[in-house]
């Protein structure tokens, strides 16, 4: 299982073998502690939830529902796997960045900046309405958005709405940096999500 969360710090760039600056966006990987692990006997399901950060406060159900794994987590998030992954994963267990390797190919999830409530122009880059020869009003407004069958606005048409605040992923981004010690994976380009932003990391398979 080669999965973990994390929280984004930043981009930064480092210099590659060949001399070559390379972008990063710096990834801090929270030691994950494995608080429950659910079968498809007990819970329909495979999955591997995982604890972190230091968590304070917290409340009589959630205290009781990690006290097996003896620790206080914050944030509590699941990772779906197959029931060939499950192997000998067992409550307590830790996860760490020591997973990847420079080189590896990983997908990173988050949830991206709000921006608001946007125009077409900017949500879906339409063109703008001409400001000359006849122009008039907002030239930014939406243009027609029905036709003469059917006689309405079909489903998902794209329309002025809100835009970013959603959960997002870029994949096959590259392993470009890894620190161990620090728990820290600077991955090629960038990641979805504002600084201190939660991510989730997840390693390809290779063949």
């Amino acid at each position: 299982m080669k999965s973990i969360f994390g929280t984004k710090l930043g981009m930064t760039q480092i210099i590659g073998e060949n001399g070559v600056m390379i972008p990063i966006t710096l990834l801090q990987a929270a030691p994950c502690t494995v608080t429950q692990v659910k079968t498809v006997e007990n819970d329909g399901y495979t999955a591997v939830q995982v604890g972190f950060g230091d968590g304070k406060n917290l409340s009589n159900a959630v205290a009781g529902h990690v006290k097996e794994s003896g620790v206080t987590p914050k944030t509590l998030r699941e990772i779906r796997i197959d029931d060939k992954e499950l192997g000998e994963i067992k409550v307590g267990d830790k996860i760490s960045a020591d997973i990847f390797s420079v080189g590896d190919s990983v997908d990173v999830s988050g949830i991206s900046k709000g921006k608001g409530w946007a125009g077409t122009i900017k949500r879906y880059n339409f063109k703008r309405h001409r400001k000359t020869h006849g122009g008039k009003g907002n030239t930014r407004k939406v243009g027609s958005i029905g036709s003469m069958y059917p006689q309405k606005v079909m489903k998902g048409h794209p329309m002025a709405g809100q835009m970013g605040a959603e959960n997002t992923t870029v994949k096959n981004l590259t392993v470009a940096y890894l620190d161990t010690e620090r728990n820290l994976i600077g991955v090629k380009g960038a990641v979805p999500g504002p600084k201190k932003g939660i991510v989730e990391i997840n390693g390809k398979e290779t063949k």
